[in-house]
């Protein structure tokens, strides 16, 4: 007899396992590196998966149900065994420990990878470094295939089946030439559903910044927007050189746009209600880290 296809969402009973442990979702996502909210859906997607009601939710924490129970007693030992396969394949892979293979989103490699890395360089001055920049979607995918032994990405999505960790916080910015029409009313807060009208520059499809900014506009208005005007750009340069020109508002990286709007070049709208802050991850396969990219990870952290 085949196994159900819900035996494969192995993530989620270890997250389940975390919650039974903790006694709280938000203490559980934490430990596995990932928003409250992402994990509050991984779990209710597994009850809705599973056919059964797992968790009873409360102001003072989680409790299991007594179906919850017997689903984390039957999950222990598969879990496990899940992570000692993860652990073994690592293992065997022992030419990862002498060098680092690293993939980063476009913000976290220009503003924040280098000096992380030259930290671990002076601790580590012969370690074999390769660093490879890619959207978020291709962070995850080359980590997923493990071609690289830790990806940093923006996006706000987590994949299940990767480990995760925060290491830091990044905020969006939307900006525009000091000579744009809305330039001059920068000094008033405009709506979310002021923006939908505008010619919005964005970064292409598979971007954490895009991501992260269309999620953040969709809770403000309680709807996904259509953004007729919208204008996918490959990289935040090119979303910079139309700015300049007078081509739209860019939705860029606050870090990207600090020295130019500082200049008085570029000037920064304000949104009411729009949340453009978010989490920065750190993705791998398997339980821990290689030895060189979980001293990466403390340096990330730490900084």
């Amino acid at each position: 007899m085949p196994l159900p296809p819900w035996i494969s969402d192995l993530p989620a009973l270890d997250l389940l396992l975390s919650v039974a442990e903790t006694g709280s979702v938000g203490r559980a996502a934490q430990a596995h590196g990932i928003t409250q909210p992402s994990a509050s859906a991984r779990l209710a997607k597994l009850e809705r998966r599973l056919g059964v009601s797992l968790l009873v939710r409360s102001r003072r924490g989680s409790l299991l149900t007594p179906a919850g129970e017997a689903v984390v007693a039957w999950s222990q030992g598969v879990v496990d065994a899940a992570h000692t396969l993860a652990d073994g394949v690592l293992t065997l892979r022992a030419d990862r420990q002498a060098r680092l293979r690293i993939s980063a989103s476009l913000t976290v490699a220009e503003y924040l990878l280098p000096g992380w890395l030259l930290n671990l360089r002076r601790t580590h001055p012969d370690l074999d470094i390769a660093a490879d920049v890619a959207n978020s979607q291709g962070v995850v995918e080359a980590v997923r295939s493990g071609t690289v032994d830790l990806g940093f990405v923006e996006s706000p999505d987590i994949p299940a089946d990767l480990s995760a960790r925060i290491v830091g916080d990044d905020r969006l910015a939307l900006v525009v030439a000091a000579g744009y029409p809305l330039a001059a009313q920068a000094w008033r807060e405009l709506r979310p559903a002021d923006l939908a009208d505008q010619t919005l520059l964005l970064r292409e499809a598979g971007s954490g910044t895009r991501d992260t900014f269309l999620n953040a506009l969709e809770q403000a208005l309680g709807f996904a927007p259509a953004l007729p005007h919208a204008i996918s750009l490959g990289s935040t340069t090119t979303i910079l050189a139309t700015v300049r020109a007078q081509g739209g508002i860019g939705v860029i990286s606050a870090r990207a746009a600090a020295s130019a709007v500082a200049a008085g070049d570029l000037v920064e709208l304000r949104v009411e209600g729009l949340a453009l802050s978010r989490p920065l991850h750190a993705l791998w396969i398997g339980r821990t880290p290689t030895a060189m990219a979980a001293e990466l990870l403390e340096i990330a952290a730490a900084r």
